[in-house]
């Protein structure tokens, strides 16, 4: 019998694949499911990471929710290097069970798979992460700006997750949204979300 995390996993990866004429991918084991988080993102092997076991019973995605790293991206740093750095340090420092994030989107517009979507995310702050999917772009836009890929590259996710998760556009939200303890995605990033949901509505229209 197919476990159900992975028919669930397969249907959205199907919806995904639909929006992005991009084949589906199916089931291999109990525990894990052989599908990317977004299709084209590159899967956390590849980037030097280690996997983390997805577990029997998936989250219900409830909302779609923006970060920023928070640190000044410089232009010659190396993305998966720093994702390794990250997801040791969110193992070993804070205990967690892998990156807080679900998908990173670099500057120049390529996503990166983190953590599994199927496992709630973290924080260091108060808000509640379960039901959240996590979308983190590289930067710290208090100081920078998104740059024209990543922008583009953070519509089509958001437009093809809300697709996939049948969420409403008030189900799109940024870190601040949900708490008082962070100025999280950067006032720059953070000025655009109207701009960012009109796109995402286009993208779908």
């Amino acid at each position: 019998m197919t476990p159900p995390h992975c028919d669930l996993g397969r249907r959205l990866f199907c919806r995904w694949g639909a929006l992005l004429a991009v084949p589906a991918a199916g089931c291999q084991t109990a525990g894990r499911i052989d599908m990317q988080p977004w299709p084209g993102a590159i899967p956390v092997p590849a980037w030097g990471g280690t996997a983390t076991a997805v577990p029997p019973v998936a989250q219900a995605i409830t909302h779609i929710t923006i970060h920023h790293q928070g640190e000044i991206w410089a232009a010659e740093a190396d993305v998966p290097t720093y994702l390794v750095r990250l997801q040791n340090w969110s193992r070993k420092a804070k205990g967690w069970v892998d990156i807080p994030y679900h998908l990173v989107i670099a500057p120049n517009g390529q996503v990166y798979a983190a953590r599994p979507w199927q496992i709630a995310g973290d924080t260091n702050t108060d808000y509640d992460p379960r039901g959240h999917l996590l979308v983190m772009l590289l930067g710290n836009f208090e100081v920078q700006h998104p740059s024209p890929e990543q922008w583009a590259s953070a519509v089509r996710v958001i437009a093809g997750l809300q697709r996939a998760f049948g969420l409403a556009a008030d189900r799109i939200g940024t870190h601040r949204d949900h708490t008082a303890q962070t100025v999280c995605p950067g006032a720059h990033l953070f000025e655009r979300i109207p701009e960012l949901k009109a796109a995402v509505k286009a993208l779908r229209s």
